[in-house]
């Protein structure tokens, strides 16, 4: 697989880690007899699912807030929080809780200080200079009572593995796996991470958060996807980068981030799926004693803008020495609606293996690219999104070339039937698919995490194959002559240019 292919992948892998894909049949009769949904009086939602093969257990807790509830100014504190996540308590990551607290509060108010001044019409230079040593001197206070890492190594002194969380544009992950016997620790330190979290180091972190995204700007093919999404989008917020704007980085704090928790993580906008060795009847009384301590919050409130119909192509081109790199999306339904089997669909017959038609015509046959896929719910799958196409253009081969061959594929689409067999193979696939993904304990949480949030009903996950099984023939061609059209078309490609020659030379 090449470095760019590569590139791509991690940049989407957040957004396409919970898609709407063909979920496919098990029997749901089965799953239903060990599975349990307990909701709390505070609107936490769990799902407990009985599955004893091994003596271990899985959970993802999956928190209903992304960078699509952000607005300027807060760009990237989705993200920054889920970092603040992995910090501790006031019983977790600190030697003297009282005396942090005290610091901390010290601390926000010298940041606050330097930040009025420095974003003031008019700022002093030696006042914002004065001001930053004032802060700087704080952060070195609150630093004294840190722990560093003592949430993650107390989970993998347990026996745990696994730990991690993502940050997406309409959702935000947490996860890792612990042994049978670990149940109690698992509901005692997930309730307390989101029960009193303290944002300790959060400065601190957000440099680093900082360096992520240079990094990640480092990166030919990310700069392009970033003004992919800004040009296709330019009201919803699908358009904003999940890891923020620089300036914003420099700029929110950790006021801001206490207001977005205070807002987003309030229980009734979290489900937890729990697979694995475990008692359901045993494990609720352990989700009443810890996660019921934690309080109801306001309803968080819905977004209010709606990408309007899109009404002209776009295109955007970045100028740079790396491969050429084409890709092309389409304004499309969010995942929830009917349609979503379709382009499940369409994804099978251009994408899936070494005889989908972009593989054959691109790759094999025309030596066009290197690579060429397609997929849908793309930033997110909430709300409409975006179904796309991308290629590596092959040495020599230009954008040009490859946008015409990607485009007759399209076109072939909306004039022409697909066969039986490519009908065929995508529903038997499909099938098989699901039966990969729920294999693992972690796989399986995800899913019907996913699944109750998007449809309020985890069963959703295999009621959808019956959708699978109705796409028709001319569901395909009524959808890509719907969609697939050139004013609801955005277009961007890297243009390759020779390096600038080196200095004296």
């Amino acid at each position: 697989m090449s470095k760019l292919r590569h590139s791509l992948l991690r940049l989407l892998l957040p957004a396409l880690l919970l898609a709407a894909g063909p979920a496919a049949a098990q029997d749901l009769a089965s799953f239903e007899a060990k599975t349990r949904v307990h909701k709390l009086k505070n609107g936490w939602t769990f799902i407990l699912v009985e599955r004893p093969t091994a003596p271990v257990f899985s959970f993802f807790t999956l928190v209903d807030v992304g960078s699509a509830q952000e607005v300027p100014g807060i760009t990237g504190l989705a993200h920054m929080f889920e970092h603040m996540a992995f910090k501790g308590t006031e019983r977790i990551g600190t030697t003297d809780a009282a005396a942090e607290k005290k610091e901390i509060a010290e601390l926000e108010a010298a940041y606050q200080a330097y930040q009025a001044e420095r974003l003031a019409p008019r700022p002093d230079p030696q006042k914002v200079e004065a001001l930053l040593a004032a802060f700087k001197k704080e952060q070195e206070e609150a630093a004294r009572y840190v722990v560093k890492n003592e949430f993650g190594d107390i989970i993998e002194r347990e026996g745990g593995v696994g730990l991690n969380a993502f940050t997406a544009a309409d959702q935000t992950g947490y996860h890792y796996s612990l042994p049978a016997n670990k149940l109690e620790l698992f509901a005692y330190l997930e309730s307390e991470r989101f029960l009193d979290p303290v944002f300790r180091e959060f400065y601190t972190e957000r440099d680093v958060v900082q360096e992520e995204r240079r990094l990640a700007m480092d990166q030919p093919i990310q700069r392009l996807v970033e003004q992919f999404l800004a040009t296709a989008y330019h009201a919803h917020t699908y358009g904003i980068p999940t890891i923020g704007h620089m300036s914003d980085l420099q700029s929110f704090t950790l006021t801001d981030a206490e207001r977005f928790y205070r807002t987003y993580y309030a229980p009734q906008n979290m489900i937890t799926a729990v697979v694995g060795h475990l008692d359901a009847e045993a494990l609720v009384p352990l989700l009443e004693k810890y996660f019921g301590r934690i309080p109801p919050g306001p309803a968080a409130p819905p977004l209010r803008t709606v990408e309007p119909p899109q009404i002209a192509e776009k295109r955007v081109a970045l100028v740079d020495p790396s491969q050429p790199f084409y890709l092309e999306g389409y304004h499309k339904p969010a995942s929830t609606h009917p349609d979503q089997a379709v382009y499940d669909a369409i994804d099978d017959v251009l994408s899936n293996g070494r005889t989908s038609r972009l593989y054959r015509a691109l790759v094999r046959d025309k030596r066009l690219a290197v690579f060429a896929a397609s997929f849908s719910g793309f930033p997110g799958d909430k709300y409409p999104n975006l179904w796309a196409v991308y290629a590596v253009p092959a040495r020599g081969v230009t954008n040009a070339q490859v946008e015409a061959a990607v485009r007759a594929e399209i076109e072939r689409l909306k004039s022409e039937d697909v066969t039986d067999d490519e009908l065929a193979k995508f529903k038997t696939r499909a099938k098989a698919d699901l039966l990969r993904r729920l294999g693992s304990n972690q796989g399986l949480a995800i899913q019907l995490a996913s699944y109750q949030r998007l449809y309020g009903d985890w069963r959703e996950l295999f009621r959808s194959i019956e959708r699978l099984d109705k796409v028709t023939k001319a569901d395909i061609r009524r959808v890509a002559n719907e969609v697939f059209k050139g004013v609801n078309r955005t277009v961007a490609v890297i243009e390759t240019v020779a390096p600038p020659p080196e200095e004296g030379r």
